[in-house]
């Protein structure tokens, strides 16, 4: 005969103290492990989202980023006129020949350096990125030294407000608009016009990367097994969410270890706090579990209501700890630690999963940390648990 849930939810109101102890606890150790997950979320979809599954990116082959890879203008063209190339409604090709170079300014927050990317984008861009938005003031004038500010970047890096002028290769750019991006990596960045940006930073004649829009995505294998195969270019292409994520290099990877290392230390703490909650419940409730026990209740039964007491306390902390994590849904961060080595502005995401995950997390820390405590109060013989209280 198993004892009733009715039962132990009497048993955690009734000793209040010791039940908000033990939820404030494992609450405090699922909310640090949620936000660093949600850190490591965010950067990553930051990453992965940026750029569409229709677009492929040439760079050099070899290159670890667009800063270390180079093409001329004519290789550029000739792929350019592919015919697994989109064309727009004027039948012009949907592509975008690109420079790249890393602009240093302060951020606001602790005035030290950030290497900000600077991109020489060509009109065609804006459309073979469609998911840019401009959102205050307004998009550069082709030929003139005026450029667009990612909005995560422009909040987080000094000088960057829209009508401020920063000096770039020893030229005036004035900032005369402000953009989003679906929060991709773009964000992060600064885009001026190919045609003034090329000449001021002595990149004429070719570009870092070429983007192109393709007819499709199955046609993107088959491009890059072309692009290889011509032995007088040394060009690569990749899908243009791939190639941004791989930017990330290992530093996803290592925040996610971080998530894990953070979470067994705490982990084992709260473990050690709901066991010791759960010992003191069974020593305050010897009589009780004696009554139980000559009331005909199995040991089983006994065991399985401590332990299912112990999960319930975890589940109530885990809920308030993925609330309270939840605040920091949207905050923005930033790290330098890519391949690219420019500032990446991303926003933590908490996503379902990620609350899904904190709560298992919390009831497995109640399961181990009842487990033993229970086990006592099961085997505990009913004579000396009535003469124990």
């Amino acid at each position: 005969m198993a004892l009733p849930l009715s039962y132990n939810v009497r048993n955690l109101r009734q000793r209040w103290k010791v039940t908000l102890l033990a939820i404030f606890g494992i609450g405090l150790v699922v909310a640090v492990f949620v936000a660093l997950l949600a850190m490591e979320n965010g950067f990553r979809i930051a990453l992965r989202d940026t750029g569409s599954p229709l677009n492929g990116i040439v760079t050099q082959r070899g290159s670890m980023s667009e800063l270390t890879s180079w093409m001329n203008i004519g290789d550029a063209n000739v792929l350019m006129v592919d015919p697994r190339v989109a064309r727009d409604s004027d039948s012009k090709p949907m592509a975008s020949c690109e420079v790249v170079i890393l602009a240093n300014r302060p951020r606001k927050s602790d005035n030290q350096p950030a290497n900000i990317t600077f991109r020489g984008v060509s009109p065609t861009a804006f459309k073979v990125r469609n998911n840019v938005k401009i959102v205050e003031g307004r998009n550069f004038t082709p030929g003139l030294y005026e450029v667009i500010v990612g909005k995560k970047i422009a909040d987080r890096v000094q000088g960057l407000d829209l009508g401020s002028v920063i000096n770039i290769q020893k030229k005036d750019w004035k900032v005369v608009g402000l953009f989003t991006a679906d929060g991709s990596s773009f964000e992060s960045e600064i885009w001026g016009d190919y045609d003034a940006m090329a000449p001021a930073i002595h990149r004429n004649g070719g570009c870092e990367s070429l983007t192109l829009r393709l007819t499709s995505p199955a046609v993107l294998a088959s491009f890059d097994k072309d692009v290889r195969a011509n032995p007088r270019v040394q060009l690569q292409m990749d899908s243009e969410p791939k190639y941004y994520e791989n930017l990330a290099g290992p530093t996803a990877s290592a925040l996610l270890g971080l998530a894990a290392f953070v979470a067994v230390v705490m982990g084992i703490g709260a473990v050690f706090g709901a066991m010791n909650t759960m010992y003191a419940i069974v020593s305050q409730r010897t009589r009780e579990i004696g009554t139980l026990r000559a009331l005909g209740f199995s040991r089983f039964s006994i065991l399985f209501s401590f332990v299912l007491e112990s999960i319930l306390l975890a589940v109530l902390g885990g809920i308030l700890g993925c609330l309270a994590a939840f605040t920091m849904n949207g905050y923005t961060a930033g790290t330098g630690q890519t391949n690219s080595f420019s500032e990446l502005a991303f926003a933590f995401r908490i996503t379902p999963g990620t609350l899904i995950v904190g709560i298992i997390f919390a009831v497995v820390m109640g399961f181990v940390g009842g487990l033993l405590p229970a086990l006592r109060a099961s085997r505990m013989p009913i004579t000396r648990a009535l003469r124990e209280a």
